[in-house]
């Protein structure tokens, strides 16, 4: 009985030899695909795009710890000149009643008897200039505030006058206009003792 099984071993050989072939050829085209240059090129961008987004990313954390130490100093700097405020506050008096002629030298001479005098802030009107019939006494220590608190109801210029403790305003709201205090060399305080706060001389018309 006759068989094909040299026919069929035949077959099966090119079968073979086809699917190295074909293998062969699939090997080839993938060498070529990591050979290309358009796809080395977008490999190289992308590796560009991501050093890109990390040198960004350390640019924006160098900033924001700069603003952080920025915004710390600068509450340091606030919480400094508040407490100074205070301070300042605690050794002054506020006269009211003030006869509106009266200058700071005859306000520093009726309260001169009360202690070492620092400041005399009279307070006018930002767009006249004008008192406004009160002012600010400032003294050297605390103690002369109470000695000066019974000067309230005391005659000056031929006026009762009001005499009370000076507040503290609260941070960001002032109605003293008084500007902060000068400082020399060595830290040895200025003593400036005459002030009229308040006005704004105007600009003539064009």
């Amino acid at each position: 009985m006759a068989t094909g099984t040299p026919a069929d071993e035949g077959d099966i050989r090119v079968e073979e030899d086809d699917i190295l072939d074909n293998g062969s050829d699939l090997l080839t085209s993938t060498d070529h695909m990591s050979e290309d240059p358009d796809m080395e090129a977008l490999t190289n961008r992308m590796k560009e795009i991501e050093e890109e987004a990390q040198l960004i990313r350390q640019m924006q954390s160098d900033v924001e710890k700069q603003m952080n130490m920025s915004t710390g100093s600068n509450t340091s700097q606030s919480v400094a000149s508040i407490e100074d405020k205070i301070e300042a506050d605690s050794r002054s008096v506020y006269v009211g009643n003030v006869d509106y002629c009266s200058t700071a030298e005859e306000l520093e001479a009726h309260f001169h008897g009360c202690g070492s005098v620092n400041r005399v802030t009279i307070l006018t009107d930002k767009f006249t200039g004008h008192p406004k019939g009160f002012a600010y006494i400032e003294f050297a220590d605390k103690e002369a505030v109470q000695t000066a608190l019974a000067l309230d109801e005391s005659l000056f210029r031929g006026r009762q006058i009001k005499v009370c403790a000076k507040r503290t305003n609260r941070p960001g709201v002032s109605t003293t206009n008084r500007p902060p205090r000068a400082r020399g060399r060595g830290g040895a305080r200025v003593i400036v003792k005459y002030i009229y706060a308040g006005y704004r001389a105007r600009r003539p018309p064009r």
